[in-house]
């Protein structure tokens, strides 16, 4: 068992790690260890380690920023756990970035949270002014973060609170900002400690305010808790008035702040249907940020078309599978292959033509560790047609080769059957449609025989559009 003693940082960290994989050191052969905490005068921020004269490793600007990010995470085994991810990632082990896998999921769980407390250290620390003294900062505050983010956070004020000189004390260590330099210390401390008496003019004025914004009809407990959580409340200065309003609103502030006359002024009622009443809702600016169907909370990515935007022949699929939720590419899984063999022996070169989904995010189900496909819902479907609709009116395309019965439900309904339409062509507004089985299908056939029938059947669905092209 390899000793290594870091100090507890991920500069440190990341120069010992790089160390430990040139030396082919595995996980489970290294014990991590950080040096015990002891008292120090201030000091300013080390610098960040210089490793370029060391190994070297490529990892993706994503999985850098997760690890830098989980590096904050308060847990004892943090060094020895993004060592694992980090010796995956060079042997090859691109999944281990993926939320998919476990310790991808773990490597998530961990840089959300730290993220979550760099917003709440913004958002919940509170300066008190102290009276002027030589050497004393101007503005005090006391904080307790959920992970190890003052350095980040003193960054944050040091670049936002001009020359002013002011102290962040937390349980584990403080930061100092003379007005020039940024100093931070690391050692147990007690609110006490950093405690300022001085009454501060502004924090009056702020409750004042506070209290006249406070809209007992409008309150909502469990909102104001998950927005502003308890543990928060003591360090800050509306904190205390907080039980105050919640308790007047419960007996009876709540009616008091209703307008009396509301409800005896007079009108007509309207009859509305209630899908009509609801607020008209901005269409998601980019397939990235689209919400419309829960796929997308278990998927890596949407993965969108690819291909010419004058192609004449669209190739509409189901949805993208494991490897192309990977990777962010239409067909380049299993079924992907197979497809470009067909394409092949279609004459229809692959750059020539559109490549797409119905579906832009991979459904799936867990077994094992293995991530199977499962067919999405109509309703997915359905959520999905807005970036079809926008694909059919961006891509030229004269001719659409539907590829199983997903896709071509999602051109013509609920209704439509594969069965009713295979070798067929079908037209569909200024378009025409051939339909065909899915590459998928032929790879779950058991006989070669029905396998080579199947992809003789798309091969010749391919050769149709591009005879409809031909004409």
């Amino acid at each position: 068992m390899h000793v290594i003693v870091i100090d507890d940082d991920f500069d440190a960290w990341r120069v010992a790690a790089l160390d430990a994989l040139a030396q082919g050191l595995t996980p489970e052969a290294i014990d991590w260890r950080t040096p015990e905490a002891q008292p120090a005068l201030f000091s300013e921020p080390a610098p960040a380690a210089n490793a370029a004269h060391g190994p070297q490793i490529r990892v993706s600007r994503e999985l850098a920023s997760l690890l830098k990010d989980a590096a904050h995470f308060r847990d004892a085994r943090r060094w020895s756990f993004l060592y694992r991810v980090l010796w995956r990632w060079a042997q090859g082990d691109r999944a281990v970035a993926s939320p998919a896998d476990e310790d991808g999921a773990r490597l998530y769980r961990m840089a959300k949270a730290v993220r979550r407390a760099q917003h709440d250290m913004i958002a919940y620390v509170r300066f008190r002014q102290r009276e002027a003294s030589l050497g004393a900062p101007e503005y005090v505050a006391w904080y307790e973060p959920g992970h190890d983010v003052l350095a980040w956070g003193a960054e944050h004020f040091a670049a936002r609170m001009g020359r002013s000189t002011w102290l962040i004390a937390t349980p584990d260590g403080a930061a100092m900002f003379d007005g020039e330099r940024l100093q931070l210390e690391r050692r147990p401390a007690l609110a006490s400690d950093h405690a300022s008496d001085t009454p501060d003019a502004a924090e009056a004025l702020w409750m004042t305010y506070y209290r006249s914004i406070f809209n007992p009809a409008r309150l909502n407990e469990s909102a104001l808790e998950q927005h502003m959580p308890v543990r928060f409340w003591k360090g800050l200065p509306e904190g205390a008035l907080i039980p105050q309003l919640v308790s007047a609103a419960r007996g009876g502030a709540r009616r008091v702040a209703q307008a009396q006359r509301v409800g005896a002024l007079g009108g007509k009622a309207v009859q509305v249907q209630a899908r009509d009443a609801q607020p008209e809702r901005d269409a998601p600016t980019s397939l990235d940020t689209c919400r419309r169907c829960d796929l997308w909370r278990n998927a890596t990515q949407a993965v969108r078309g690819a291909g010419p935007a004058d192609a004449r022949i669209m190739l509409l699929g189901e949805q993208p599978g494991d490897q192309e939720d990977l990777k962010g590419e239409p067909f380049v899984g299993p079924a992907g292959q197979l497809l470009q063999e067909a394409m092949q022996r279609a004459g229809m070169p692959r750059e020539q033509v559109y490549l797409t989904n119905a579906v832009k995010h991979f459904k799936w189900e867990p077994r094992g560790k293995r991530r199977l496909h499962k067919t999405p819902a109509q309703q997915e479907v359905e959520a999905c047609s807005y970036w079809l609709e926008q694909e059919l009116h961006e891509v030229g395309a004269r001719v659409i080769v539907t590829l199983g019965a997903t896709a071509l439900t999602a051109l013509f309904g609920r209704r439509a059957t594969l069965s009713a339409h295979l070798g067929r062509v079908v037209p569909y507004r200024d378009k025409q449609v051939v339909a065909t089985y899915h590459p998928s299908y032929a790879l779950r056939q058991n006989d070669e025989a029905a396998r080579e029938r199947t992809v003789a059947a798309i091969v010749e669905a391919l050769e149709r559009a591009r005879e409809l092209i031909g004409r």
